[in-house]
């Protein structure tokens, strides 16, 4: 792991990865719903495996999600499934050309992609204020924070697809009216790095991870960890990945 990447996994406040410990331990299962061999979880069923819910955290978000999967993205290799996992209650994930119903004229919702167009996250408040009548939502971080923010978009939207492929997803005329988000440049630690890619592209749950800290940071408080759970599978995958390179003196 280079010093970079161990820097942005350290410090998080995660739960507990005894649980997947002691699943790694006992190794591949079949999923009770399809019979797949799987670790930790079937990514074509999105179901724990060799995991009860317990087992894993849930985390609540000040926002929707809707995650627009590219159908020749392998499933094997995508994060997505391990946000719906997370944040079951907030997060739907979508197999284009399926897209959700995206009604700007009841909600602020806004899409994350790069591009010359695109705004930072501390410009949505003045985005969405332009007319001088801002639709904000009033709404609690969580459950146990009894003080209300204001937040000023209620959906968002992640393209889950390989860069290259992302062109067919974009360019649909459904997806053309949002608003386009782009996050200030960070580096990933997947370790499916695309050929030809930059660094700073990152994996779909990376994406969302710091999208939400972005997000909170800029219009409810400091950031103190609230959605660090969410790298709570990608953060030990990582860990077992890099442990096995170790071991085959690959790093």
């Amino acid at each position: 792991m280079s010093d970079q990447e161990s820097s942005a996994l350290s410090g998080l406040r995660l739960a507990s990865h005894a649980p997947l410990d002691a699943a790694q331990r006992v190794g591949r299962r079949k999923c009770s719903r399809c019979g797949a061999s799987r670790m930790f979880y079937c990514y074509s069923c999105c179901a724990l495996v060799g995991l009860e819910t317990r087992d894993v955290p849930s985390v609540e978000l000040p926002v929707k999600i809707d995650i627009i999967k590219h159908p020749n993205e392998t499933d094997g290799k995508s994060t997505a499934v391990q946000a719906k996992l997370l944040a079951p209650r907030d997060i739907t994930i979508y197999t284009y050309p399926c897209i959700p119903e995206l009604d700007q004229s009841a909600e602020n919702i806004v899409l994350v992609f790069p591009g010359p167009d695109a705004m930072t996250v501390e410009e949505l408040w003045e985005h969405f204020s332009a007319d001088g009548k801002p639709r904000v939502k009033r709404l609690k971080v969580t459950d146990a924070d009894p003080e209300t923010h204001s937040c000023p978009i209620q959906r968002v939207v992640f393209i889950d697809s390989t860069w290259n492929q992302t062109t067919r997803i974009i360019t649909d005329e459904r997806l053309q009216a949002l608003p386009n988000v782009e996050l200030k440049s960070r580096r990933t630690c997947f370790w499916r790095h695309q050929k030809g890619c930059p660094d700073t592209y990152l994996a779909t749950i990376e994406a969302v991870y710091y999208f939400l800290k972005d997000l909170h940071s800029h219009y409810f408080s400091e950031y103190t960890g609230e959605y660090d759970n969410m790298l709570f599978f990608f953060s030990f995958l990582h860990k077992l990945i890099n442990k096995a390179k170790q071991a085959a003196g690959k790093v």
